[in-house]
């Protein structure tokens, strides 16, 4: 019988390795996304540094450049036209969250009976915070999250009774807030910097090579699944009553 308790040492073993593996080079389950990430020669300006391999289409790339975004209905120019310092940070964005094969580690059910993914706490580096807020302190909004709490009565975002248009400060006073509440903590202000291989770049140059593949490497969990983790623990326990 020694071999059985070797075969459940090297699954015991390996298991931490699948259970990381799964959280690589994936796309979220959305209707917008791609079911599995590819090569994409056609990507379309902000979105280009993923044409490498790209969880978004041509067509996706296109649409996330637009300032009435068919992606979602919702508008950027809600409180007017932002300056195009402030709107190219959205953009990114946007490339970032529809084309990215990075962010598995912070992949999550948006409810538990639904099967759609969002993300949730992904580190963006402190320098994309900084420059974001900075470049969009002239520009206007009127809330401080923009996944909910819409006026959506004529198809697309606008501002909710009573909810006045503001310089972007007001509602998001530091570069963290901005980071974090403006699609309701999908994304998390790190402390960390670009090239440390501890935080996501919302956007690199096309000709670099890809940085957030080692941020999403160091970030895979390790820890196994709870349905491989309670299957091992029941052949085991069987294991120690054979004769």
């Amino acid at each position: 019988m020694e071999w059985w308790w070797q075969l459940l040492l090297g699954l015991w073993i390996v298991m931490p390795i699948w259970a990381g593996d799964k959280q690589l080079n994936v796309c979220m389950k959305t209707k917008h996304h791609k079911p599995e990430p590819g090569p994409e020669d056609q990507l379309y300006d902000e979105c280009s540094p993923w044409k490498g391999n790209a969880c978004c289409t041509t067509n996706t790339s296109w649409e996330a450049h637009l300032d009435e975004a068919v992606l979602y209905n919702f508008s950027l120019i809600h409180c007017g036209l932002m300056i195009p310092d402030c709107q190219k940070h959205f953009i990114q964005a946007k490339c970032l969250h529809q084309c990215s094969p990075n962010l598995g580690p912070w992949i999550r059910q948006v409810a538990p009976c639904e099967q759609e993914e969002r993300i949730l706490d992904a580190p963006l580096c402190q320098e994309d915070c900084v420059q974001w807020w900075a470049d969009c302190r002239t520009s206007y909004t009127c809330k401080s999250n923009w996944l909910r709490g819409w006026d959506w009565s004529r198809g697309k975002s606008r501002c909710p009774a009573r909810a006045r248009c503001r310089p972007f400060p007001y509602y998001f006073p530091t570069p963290a807030a901005l980071c974090e509440k403006i699609w309701g903590n999908s994304f998390k202000a790190s402390p960390e910097r670009r090239n440390s291989g501890r935080c996501l770049q919302k956007w690199f140059e096309p000709s670099q090579c890809n940085p957030n593949m080692a941020v999403a490497q160091f970030f895979a969990s390790p820890a196994p699944s709870w349905e491989l983790s309670r299957t091992l623990m029941a052949f085991s326990l069987f294991l120690l009553f054979l004769p």
